[in-house]
């Protein structure tokens, strides 16, 4: 489906899940197509509607990247007009100073900057760890080897790491640009191998409660799979790494055909380290036990790469997610593709998409 790439499309923020989402995807998608957007009533579903710390960075640093005239980027604002011109490759920094999440400031940069001339660096200063986040060790853990599969290739260096409210979490990440995306398929559990990940905690917490995260959350497993492989690493940050109290469990698990899945708990204050460490195993043995491919977490940050790759992607699921859904309705809009959302016979959600094929207009010039 051909669009006139001058065409302002207006994005619904308040679509299903009402948060961030359809703005990180539309901001992304915009830049790439270099496709101007008006995005309203910009997270009307959250507590306090409008622009967050998190997303203002995400919109500026984008309007650097892409050279962009914008029209209402300040905190709280509902309404956006974002008019990009072309992706520039370079070094990009960024200090949020609060505790804003950098893993969502770098999901919605990355799938931009993979279509540039050239490869970058973002520097981004906020939180590593946060609520409502991907946490770091999960982008690192889980999101880099499965965009492998779209022949996605970033680095990412946690320099110290920063938690809720004070942030001072600093992290680089190194992208290289792609001619163009292959389609990705997630269709075969194959067995489990291996489950590992880390138990961390950071400033006045005690080496204990990361002991006892780890240890509940490997009881749990073994009570279920009593033979299974499950190394999770127990880590005090030291000072120089993180300077402010933390703490949290990511667990991760690798099957044989290549999937990987994961899950997470973040430590909050009268929160019990074994409840951490119960809810992280739960989740994942959940996935694995129904034999998905693709975590809770991870559907809705695979959508932008379907639509933009050449073929048809495919991953095989549980239930999707509001985030997700509304990845699905932003990518629809912006692109025109379709994607097909089926349960099989056990009962999974497979969701498939027929990609643009979109292809890196600097890379093909200077071939």
């Amino acid at each position: 489906m051909s669009m006139d790439i001058k065409e302002l499309v207006e994005i619904d923020g308040s679509y299903l899940e009402g948060g961030g989402q359809a703005l990180r995807n539309a901001l992304s998608l915009s830049s790439i197509l270099r496709r101007p957007i008006r995005v309203v009533k910009i997270r009307a579903n959250r507590p306090k509607p409008g622009l967050a710390n998190q997303h203002l960075h995400a919109v500026n640093m984008l309007r650097d990247i892409t050279n962009a005239d914008v029209i209402g980027n300040a905190l709280l604002s509902t309404e956006l007009e974002f008019r990009p011109r072309t992706i520039i490759g370079d070094m990009y920094r960024e200090d949020t100073h609060t505790a804003a999440s950098i893993t969502l400031i770098y999901q919605t940069i990355l799938p931009v900057l993979l279509f540039a001339g050239r490869p970058s660096r973002v520097d981004v200063t906020g939180g590593t760890n946060v609520s409502f986040a991907p946490q770091v060790e999960y982008m690192l853990q889980v999101l880099q080897p499965n965009l492998k599969r779209f022949g996605i290739g970033f680095e990412l260096k946690v320099l110290h790491y920063g938690f809720f409210p004070r942030g001072n979490g600093r992290c680089q990440l190194d992208v290289e640009p792609v001619r163009q995306l292959s389609a990705g398929q997630f269709l075969d559990f194959g067995q489990p191998q291996t489950i590992d990940g880390v138990a961390f905690c950071a400033g006045r917490i005690p080496m204990s409660l990361a002991t006892d995260m780890q240890e509940t959350a490997t009881r749990e497993i073994h009570k279920l799979w009593p033979y299974q492989d499950c190394r999770i690493q127990v880590i005090k940050h030291s000072p120089d790494k993180a300077r402010d109290n933390g703490a949290g469990i990511v667990m991760v698990a690798h099957t044989s055909t290549g999937c990987v899945l994961g899950s997470s708990a973040l430590g909050q204050k009268k929160v019990l380290a074994d409840l951490l460490g119960s809810e992280a195993s739960s989740q994942l043995a959940g996935y694995m036990s129904k034999e998905i491919c693709v975590d809770a977490n991870l559907q809705d940050q695979l959508i932008i790469f379907m639509a933009l790759a050449s073929g048809c992607s495919r991953f095989r699921t549980g239930p999707l997610t509001q985030h997700t859904r509304t990845a699905i309705y932003v990518a629809e809009k912006m692109t025109g593709v379709k994607f097909c959302v089926d349960i099989n016979q056990s009962g999974q959600t497979v969701v498939s998409c027929e990609g643009i094929g979109y292809r890196n207009e600097f890379i093909q010039r200077n071939e």
